[in-house]
């Protein structure tokens, strides 16, 4: 789809203005040169004046077709950096209406592109707007429908009741620790994941990096009086290595990490079922990780085998009954609406059979074409519904969830992601993730150790985030952890308000 875009002379614009047309189009192409072959040209008029922003957009197809959206708005901040985002707002707002009016397309978060659509409504809550005003904003500003906007309220209510000191969490810290290691790459993903077949000396390099950054986070944690919140194994799958060496690093977090009895929640993402063995749920059991998951993702055994998942049906039920009959009583499930071939018939099937199992939590997410997953770089070779039957898989999960007494309480979007829906986590009443409530809603530092972990700095008195992630590839981490811990460490005492040399 080529878009030709005329009136347009900041290019500050031209991001919003693609980030919106791919909601709408997987190609598309943004003309800012006349071209014999447009698809469609959308001519903008905008005013500016230190009073207010007015914006009128016209939209022409090939059979000549117009459609016409306008939008005005006083600029009351006081700031170039407020203003502008006033201005891009307002095109956004038009451009969107046009393509809804000439597609045909609803898009139901509006203009909103970003990954956490929740936290807009817990800054209205901070800033103690009633929910009905807060609502009414929403719809306004962003142009949410009331539906997305009732589920955003749902998930806030019920994060507050499950975490009611969220709010006051900044002093506090959680732990990432990744594990780049999994039986095989499934085609969608992008995360650090190796096969760890044939890599064993590469994994015996990369724990000791571990180890080592472990040590040093919890001295420093030790020495500043910083509590943890939750701990998250993640990866690539932790349970990818021996249950040996799984035994060593919870030894090492009990002995380097400062109260570790009193961390709200650990869990280890178990996720690919072929990885589960006696011996590792013996060990999550005498270090007391009680939270795991068990991820299906789909019960076709066809679609596994599409995606690269090199388990069975039949395992993943197998495994889960072997850890529910051995004691672990938190137990999270993922599923992925819109894997190649499957429609309502098979993600019917996949909920069908999530029933007999009941896990504690449900995470349903929509499939999102990575830039750098196989799946995308190959996408002819992988057929998926469409965006009608994707939205109708959401709506079957929503149903299913609420007559099977989930509740929704997180969810976060992806870019290129089918249908422009989101992935929401659901729980029974008691059993919600800590975890990924604080990380979505950024709350508070999140410190990423291991292989391509990302840690989240949020500075306690101003909320300013930093970034920071360690390298993605074992050989680069095993070579540069020490480096990477010094900088972790430096950006704590920065946050924290420590003054102390390293």
């Amino acid at each position: 789809m080529k878009i030709y875009i005329l009136g347009v002379e900041d290019e500050r614009l031209h991001r919003p203005i693609q980030l919106i047309a791919n909601l709408f189009f997987e190609d598309a192409e943004l003309l800012f040169r006349p071209s014999n072959d447009e698809d469609v040209t959308i001519n903008f008029q905008l005013n500016i004046d230190h009073q207010k922003v007015s914006v009128h957009t016209q939209l022409t197809d090939k059979n000549r077709k117009t459609f016409h959206a306008s939008f005005e708005k006083r600029l009351q901040e006081t700031t170039d950096k407020e203003k502008f985002k006033r201005v891009k707002q307002a095109v956004s707002r038009v451009l969107l209406t046009v393509l809804q009016d000439w597609t045909g397309i609803t898009q139901k978060w509006g203009i909103l592109t970003g990954v956490r659509p929740t936290k807009l409504l817990h800054r209205k809550n901070i800033d103690h707007i009633p929910m009905s005003i807060a609502h009414q904003q929403l719809k306004e500003e962003f142009l949410i429908t009331d539906d997305k906007i009732e589920l955003m309220k749902e998930i806030v209510s019920r994060q507050l009741a499950v975490i009611p000191d969220l709010y006051e969490l900044k002093n506090e810290v959680s732990i990432y620790i990744g594990i780049p290691f999994c039986p095989t790459k499934c085609a969608y993903c992008t995360f650090p994941a190796y096969a760890i077949n044939g890599r064993q000396g590469s994994v015996h390099s990369f724990l000791g990096g571990l180890h080592y950054e472990i040590e040093q986070i919890g001295q420093w944690l030790r020495e500043n009086n910083i509590r943890i919140t939750t701990v998250y194994f993640g990866g690539g799958t932790p349970t990818s290595i021996t249950a040996e060496e799984m035994d060593l690093l919870y030894e090492e977090m009990y002995r380097s990490f400062p109260n570790v009895e009193k961390i709200r929640e650990v869990t280890v993402e178990a996720g690919r079922p072929d990885t589960i063995t006696v011996e590792k749920i013996n060990i999550l059991k005498k270090w007391n990780i009680g939270r795991i998951s068990i991820n299906p993702q789909s019960y076709i055994q066809e679609t596994l085998k599409a995606i690269g998942r090199h388990h069975t049906v039949e395992e993943t039920i197998k495994k889960f009954h072997l850890a529910r009959e051995m004691g672990m009583s938190n137990i999270n499930m993922d599923l992925i609406i819109g894997l190649p071939g499957e429609g309502i018939p098979e993600f019917t099937h996949t909920l069908n059979e999530t029933e007999k199992l009941v896990p504690e939590s449900l995470t349903v997410h929509t499939l999102s074409f990575k830039r750098a997953s196989e799946m995308t770089q190959n996408r002819n070779r992988y057929k998926v519904a469409d965006r009608s039957e994707v939205e109708d898989m959401m709506g079957l999960a929503e149903k299913w969830t609420k007559s099977h007494d989930y509740s929704p309480y997180y969810l976060y979007r992806q870019k290129n992601i089918l249908g422009n829906l989101e992935n929401v986590g659901y729980a029974l009443p008691g059993k919600e993730s800590l975890y990924n409530i604080i990380i979505m809603e950024e709350m508070q530092t999140i410190i990423g150790l291991g292989c391509g972990a990302s840690s989240k700095f949020i500075d306690p008195i101003d909320g300013k985030i930093t970034h920071f992630a360690n390298p993605k590839d074992p050989k680069s981490y095993n070579e540069s952890f020490k480096e990477y811990a010094d900088k972790k460490l430096e950006i704590l005492n920065k946050i924290f308000n420590k003054d102390k040399a390293l």
